[in-house]
């Protein structure tokens, strides 16, 4: 998510690893959106649908702490499987908040969607880029992401994406380079101090981390790293004599996590992280129900973390 300061646009870019046909539809049957449509913890219930020029979508989010946000959106261009262009944040009472256009390309197999939301003035989407981010509301995109890959190959993952104000570069060193690393992957309100910083290719590091939980221990094994574009690690909790302990605050979790880092130039000066973790391993019913059951948890995590690395690499 990117609003420059002098500029009407707030503009989202993602790449999903599912056909267009298969993200147009999740866009646009009331049965699919519902299954990923807002922030983490909301949910969705659509009254109707005219997915034509002209027509509308009516519906209401209802938040986690019960709040109900009615909307209608009113539909300009619909072209299948190609473009959306919509008025956003109506309601019976009041006008919308913005104007939205999505295209959706296909590219090698995958689909880009880009998507604009044009404001009336360019403080209105300085302000309203700064309330998505507080509340998580990029987490919507992330939550499509999961679920193409669930009704794709059945598994269960979770997906956060940022986009920072810095050449891809400098982004990489800041996951490559431990004593960087250690500045901020610690969610809000931790410390994260390196044991072993052997950060390469089938070797592994070993960090503790202080937290209100006490002091944990995390392994990574490194499985990939591609300069500058992609890191992928094994991820345990561990003791201090590196055996398998348990996660922090949870009774059942996943033994072992596979963590894949991407990262990919939007322009020269802005670089769009995204990070996929999902269950490796034998895993039971009972720990992939808990790893689903704590997405919201690891996006508060993960932003928190995203919010040091933002301000460590958007400032040189």
């Amino acid at each position: 998510m990117a609003a420059q300061s002098d500029s009407r646009d707030i503009r989202i870019e993602r790449v999903y690893d599912a056909p267009v046909s298969a993200v147009w539809e999740a866009w646009t049957d009331p049965a699919l959106v519902a299954q990923w449509w807002g922030p983490r913890g909301f949910s969705l219930t659509t009254h109707s649908k005219d997915l034509r020029a002209g027509g509308t979508w009516r519906y209401t989010m209802h938040g986690p702490d019960g709040k109900d946000w009615p909307n209608i959106t009113t539909y300009h261009v619909v072209e299948p499987y190609k473009k959306l262009v919509y008025d956003h944040g109506a309601t019976e009472h009041t006008p919308p908040l913005f104007r939205v256009t999505v295209t959706f390309e296909e590219v090698d197999g995958k689909t880009k969607m880009v998507m604009i939301s044009t404001f009336a003035t360019p403080e209105a989407a300085r302000e309203t880029a700064k309330m998505i981010k507080r509340v998580g509301g990029t987490s919507t995109w992330d939550r499509l992401d999961e679920h193409l890959a669930q009704t794709r190959s059945g598994k269960e993952r979770f997906v956060i994406n940022r986009t920072f104000e810095a050449p891809i570069e400098r982004v990489f060193e800041h996951w490559t380079d431990a004593a960087l690393l250690a500045k901020w992957l610690a969610p809000a309100g931790a410390t994260v101090r390196f044991v072993r910083s052997d950060i390469r290719v089938g070797a592994s590091a070993l960090f503790a981390m202080t937290s209100p939980h006490g002091i944990t221990h995390v392994r990574s094994e490194y499985l990939a790293i591609e300069r500058p574009r992609r890191v992928v690690y094994a991820q345990q909790f561990v003791d201090e004599h590196e055996k398998l302990a348990a996660a922090p605050g949870a009774d059942v979790w996943p033994a072992t996590l596979l963590v894949t880092v991407l990262l990919a130039e939007e322009t020269a000066d802005r670089t769009r992280v995204t990070v996929t973790c999902e269950p490796y391993g034998a895993t039971s019913d009972a720990e992939l129900r808990a790893f689903v059951h704590e997405r919201t948890g690891m996006t508060l995590g993960w932003t928190g973390s995203f919010d040091a690395l933002e301000e460590m690499v958007e400032r040189g």
